[in-house]
C-alpha cells in the first residue's frame, strides 16, 4: 500500500494508552503526535515529556504536528530522529521559510499545515522547499469535531496546483474526521495520507478499524 495511515495519538485513551498503541503500532510505520499550545488552537495536549516518554517504548517514527505560535522555539525539546516529519502551520509563523529550511537542517523531513479557512496562496514560494502539505478538514484544538466540507475540494485545488507548479514530490495529508466514510473523497481528490483519530480508529476495537482502513485504501489504489 502506497498510502500511510497516520494515528493520532491525542486520541488514544489515555487510561489504557498502552492497550490502544500495542494493537496498531506494529502495523503503522509513523505516529502522529499533535501538539497544541492553548494560543493557536484551544486546549492543549502532549508535551515534549509524555512524547519522549512513549517513544522510547514504541519505536515508530515520528508525525510532528506543530499547532503552536512561533514553532521553531521549540523545536529543540522534542529529540528529533532521523526520518521524522514535522509540519508546521502557515499561521504560526512569522518567518516560514526561514522555519522550514531549519528543520530541514536539523535532519527531519518539512511539512507545513493549513487550516480550513486558510488559502492556498500562503504556500507561494515555499511548495519547493518542503515534502507534504496537511490539509486540516476540521478546525484546530479538539478532536471530533464534524468535517468541513468545503476542505476537500481545498485537497482538489491542492492537488492540481502541484501538478501545475512540477511539485509532484509533495504529499497531501489530510487530518480530520478522517474515517471510512470520508476517505474516499478525500483520496479520490489527491490526498495518499491519512491522519485517523476518534472517529477513524480509537473507538470500539482500533486493531479492527486499522485492518479495515488498511482494506479500503488498498482497495482504492487498486481501482485507481
Amino acid at each position: 500500500m502506497n498510502s500511510k495511515i497516520l494515528p493520532s495519538i491525542m486520541c488514544v485513551n489515555w487510561l489504557n494508552a498502552s492497550f490502544d498503541l500495542d494493537q496498531i503500532c506494529e502495523k503503522v510505520e509513523y505516529l502522529h503526535w499533535d501538539l497544541v499550545d492553548g494560543s493557536f488552537a484551544p486546549d492543549f495536549t502532549m508535551g515534549s515529556n509524555i512524547i519522549n516518554t512513549i517513544r522510547s517504548k514504541y519505536q515508530n517514527k515520528a508525525d510532528f504536528h506543530f499547532m503552536v505560535d512561533e514553532p521553531s522555539r521549540l523545536f529543540t525539546s522534542f529529540n528529533f530522529q532521523e526520518n521524522d516529519r514535522v509540519y508546521i502551520q502557515v499561521e504560526c509563523s512569522k518567518n516560514l521559510h526561514r522555519d522550514v529550511v531549519m528543520l530541514r537542517s536539523m535532519g527531519v523531513s518539512p511539512g507545513v499545515a493549513l487550516s480550513p479557512a486558510t488559502p492556498l496562496s500562503t504556500l507561494d514560494y515555499i511548495l519547493p522547499e518542503i515534502d507534504r502539505v496537511l490539509i486540516l478538514t476540521v478546525n484546530p484544538g479538539y478532536h471530533s469535531q464534524p468535517l468541513v466540507i468545503q476542505a476537500v475540494s481545498k485537497i482538489r485545488r491542492l492537488s492540481k496546483l502541484l501538478e501545475e507548479q512540477s511539485c509532484k514530490h509533495v504529499s497531501i495529508v489530510a487530518d480530520g474526521h478522517v474515517n471510512l466514510k470520508t476517505i474516499p473523497q478525500m483520496f479520490e481528490n489527491g490526498a495518499t495520507e491519512f491522519v485517523l483519530g476518534k472517529s477513524g480508529l480509537f473507538k470500539n476495537n482500533p486493531s479492527e478499524n486499522l485492518d479495515a482502513t488498511i482494506a479500503l485504501l488498498t482497495s482504492l489504489e487498486d481501482s485507481a
